[in-house]
């Protein structure tokens, strides 16, 4: 059943299948897969996690010197 489209699409048809073709044959893991994607995959989170490590460490280490008490 090929119905008539109503709207043309984005992009070609061809474009779209060379694109898969291209990403399916990467043999990287899939969130890995586009060129920037290991600055949103990799780089943020583990800036995160270190200031999180850090910022908590500096907590503790202020409770443990009884560093920034109030009154």
């Amino acid at each position: 059943m090929n119905w008539p489209m109503s709207e043309l699409p984005f992009r070609p048809r061809e474009k779209l299948t060379e694109k898969q073709k291209y990403f399916q044959n990467i043999r990287k893991y899939t969130h890995l897969k586009g060129p920037n994607d290991k600055i949103t995959s990799v780089a943020i989170p583990l800036a995160l996690a270190a200031s999180s490590i850090f910022l908590i460490g500096k907590g503790i280490y202020n409770m443990s010197h009884g560093i920034g008490k109030k009154e």
